[in-house]
């Protein structure tokens, strides 16, 4: 059975997200971090129940690879996507969005984010309860 220490992930947990760019408790693990010969950055990210990141954009796209739990994806202006292990999302370059956790379960995603030296992550506004609550 997990625990909360190993939920979903073969990797720990890493390091408490800023809550600056987090509703609720958040945890990241750097798996492969920025250099100037791939240009990538890719992370394992553990949302608790209810958690999520602002809206938000990546200059240079991002992919999302489900590994655990429930969990939301949403762009600007369309409905949360339910994502569950083994869903992907690519996210072109530019796209206003957010991800996190469903109410009831943790949710853990592989985030890759390439072309890092267009930049890696503008943060905006912070997810409202409404637009979280939406899905339903």
């Amino acid at each position: 059975m997990n625990t909360s220490e190993n939920y979903g992930t073969i990797f720990p947990k890493g390091e408490r997200a800023p809550a600056d760019y987090f509703i609720g408790t958040v945890w990241i693990k750097n798996l492969v971090p920025a250099d100037d010969t791939l240009n990538t950055v890719i992370a394992n990210v553990v949302f608790e129940a209810g958690a999520r990141n602002n809206w938000h954009t990546h200059a240079g796209g991002q992919i999302l690879i489900a590994t655990a739990g429930i969990g939301y994806y949403q762009e600007k202006g369309k409905p949360i996507r339910l994502m569950r292990a083994g869903d992907v999302v690519k996210i072109l370059p530019g796209v206003l969005h957010w991800h996190g956790a469903s109410r009831d379960s943790e949710f853990t995603h592989i985030a890759i984010n390439p072309n890092i030296q267009k930049g890696v992550v503008e943060w905006l506004d912070r997810v409202s309860d409404e637009e979280y609550n939406s899905i339903l």
